[in-house]
């Protein structure tokens, strides 16, 4: 079936082409007077032919693609899934359709991403970058020829940024996990790049060490996925002593805790008590509800697109820094430290 043009749109309403342009687009010059009855007839001709604009052609004349990039470190953890929706629903909002790319937590895929959206006409890209540190170069010409370029997490000079609030999220849960008497207190360090989740670490220590009770034992490095965070649990576990909580560097690892634990025949919180970050959709859902730091991850992903589209109106502007506020959400995963 052929597809309707402008032409025909023209032909139906009983107006020029040049109208029908004029319509569409939301402009005119002083030698071109469009009366509301006339508008509204092109745009009651649009619906009846189901008339879509080319979207290439528009970009061609504006300029603009009205189209915004995003990048994300992983597919499988639902925390990014949230951001997504977050950048896409405010994109649309404004007008913006959303251009997704993974990278599944592989350095050199994550340098071939962004050299592909180097080659891609977009109006703005917001970047969650897991190895920034290779990328300088990249995402330096990526704000050259893209202009706005949001870095969501991290730090890169000359670029806006919108930061989770996890290093005083992280004080709130160690606070907290104090005040329910707990001494051994275990972290799972599951991340693709080192750097990653380091505040959260970082706090963690300084907690521990200032009281003297910081054992190095009992901090796992592994991997990112749920299974990495079943066997780092299943290590604690066999500790002796074993820890009393696990607080554990996002929730999609402290999933995979949180089974380690029931494999074992112990209990949660009765035995141990298990805690996670980001406050995905399912935490509230399972057995028990998992007590987490939220950040909102949809906040987040509006956040970005608001910096992404001030930074197309004004080019000059100061650079942003916006930190988006944690909170200690506690549910039943976590009680008070069984006696010894």
């Amino acid at each position: 079936m052929k597809r309707p043009t402008q032409a025909d749109v023209a032909r139906l309403a009983g107006v020029s082409r040049a109208t029908v342009s004029y319509v569409i687009n939301g402009r005119a010059d002083r030698s071109v007077s469009i009366t509301e009855e006339t508008r509204q007839r092109v745009l009651w001709a649009i619906e009846q032919l189901g008339y879509q604009p080319h979207a290439a052609a528009q970009s061609l004349r504006s300029g603009m693609t009205k189209i915004i990039g995003l990048l994300i470190p992983d597919m499988h953890n639902p925390h990014y899934w949230q951001i997504v929706r977050g950048v896409e629903d405010a994109a649309r909002a404004e007008g913006y359709d959303l251009l997704l790319a993974s990278t599944s937590l592989d350095p050199k895929r994550e340098q071939h991403s962004v050299r592909a959206l180097l080659r891609r006409r977009i109006d703005g890209l917001i970047l969650l970058l897991t190895f920034g540190d290779r990328l300088a170069s990249e995402i330096e010409m990526l704000a050259r020829r893209h202009g706005p370029v949001v870095l969501l997490g991290g730090q890169v000079p000359g670029l806006d940024v919108v930061e989770p609030g996890y290093e005083s999220g992280a004080a709130q849960m160690m606070r907290y996990l104090l005040s329910l008497g707990h001494r051994r207190i275990a972290f799972i360090h599951g991340v693709a790049c080192p750097t990653l989740g380091g505040e959260r670490l970082t706090v963690y220590r300084r907690v521990l060490q200032e009281r003297g009770w910081l054992n190095e034992r009992w901090v796992i490095h592994c991997g990112s996925t749920l299974e990495d965070g079943y066997q780092a649990a299943s290590h604690l576990l066999d500790c002796s002593p074993r820890p009393t909580a696990i607080l554990v560097v996002n929730d999609l690892l402290a999933i995979g805790a949180l089974r380690a634990v029931a494999d074992r025949g112990l209990r949660v919180p009765e035995d141990i008590s298990i805690a996670g970050f980001d406050d995905i959709e399912v935490a509230a859902y399972l057995t028990p509800p998992l007590t987490t730091v939220r950040v909102d991850s949809e906040t987040l992903g509006r956040e970005s697109v608001r910096l992404v589209l001030a930074r197309m109106r004004d080019p000059e502007r100061p650079l942003q820094h916006i930190r988006v506020s944690a909170q200690l959400i506690v549910r039943a995963s976590t009680g008070s430290a069984p006696a010894d």
